[in-house]
């Protein structure tokens, strides 16, 4: 597999993950992001021995976007930290079948995930076990019967965007677990995580990384407009 690398230091490394792979190694022996991402640097760099990737954050499956690998330890522990404190900006790009009302806001649920379903249930009000999920999200443009949002969560649960968009609004086109009738053809659903700003954890430098939207199916219909997505 060939890694879209979007940046890439001697602490940091971030990539473009495609549809249909998981982040992190796993029990199962699936192939991982991290798997080819250390591939890479042990390749690149003729690293003769182990090589070390630490997991900062997580996509599901079958979504695409930017994913940020620490490369030592110290980048990682202090990573972790600023996600911990929700200091790092996430912008995702989400389409979805109906045009949101109102077309901007802020939505706040309480989430629990259920493990043995590994789907995600939402609650107006706390439960026991829940969590408290927040977004803002914002109406950008349509096409081709497809309506595009632009997403910034604050909270970071197990599939919060997925399932607060479909119970707020509509599924994410695609996703059948949440709703949608109809899978893509490769399996994918149309959420993407297009930016990431933070400050990085050793220079303490204001990076502000992005990730290209896919170029199939609905997406190409929103090319260009792509960059208004990460203007505040």
């Amino acid at each position: 597999m060939k890694l879209e690398v979007l940046y890439e230091d001697n602490h940091l490394i971030a990539v473009n993950k495609p549809a249909g792979l998981v982040v992190q190694d796993n029990e199962h022996g699936l192939a991982s992001l991290e798997h080819h991402v250390k591939s890479y640097i042990k390749v690149k760099y003729n690293k003769p021995g182990a090589v070390f990737i630490g997991c900062i954050h997580r996509l599901d499956t079958n979504v695409t976007g930017i994913v940020l690998f620490a490369r030592t330890s110290k980048a990682l522990a202090r990573m972790n930290e600023q996600f911990k404190n929700r200091v790092i900006q996430k912008t995702y790009a989400a389409l979805i079948r109906r045009k949101p009302q109102p077309m901007a806001g802020t939505l706040e649920h309480w989430l629990k995930k259920d493990p043995k379903q590994n789907k995600t249930k939402l609650y107006h009000e706390e439960q026991k076990g829940s969590k408290k999920a927040v977004l803002h999200y914002e109406f950008i443009n349509t096409a081709n019967h497809c309506f595009l949002l632009k997403i910034r969560p604050i909270t970071g649960r197990p599939h919060q965007i997925r399932v607060q968009l479909a119970r707020t609004f509509t599924g994410i086109v695609g996703d059948v677990k949440y709703g949608q009738t109809r899978p893509t053809s490769d399996k994918s659903i149309y959420l993407h995580a297009l930016g990431l700003s933070f400050t990085h954890p050793v220079t303490k430098e204001n990076l502000n990384l992005h990730a290209p939207m896919p170029q199939f199916g609905n997406w190409k219909f929103f090319k260009d407009i792509e960059k208004n997505l990460l203007k505040e």
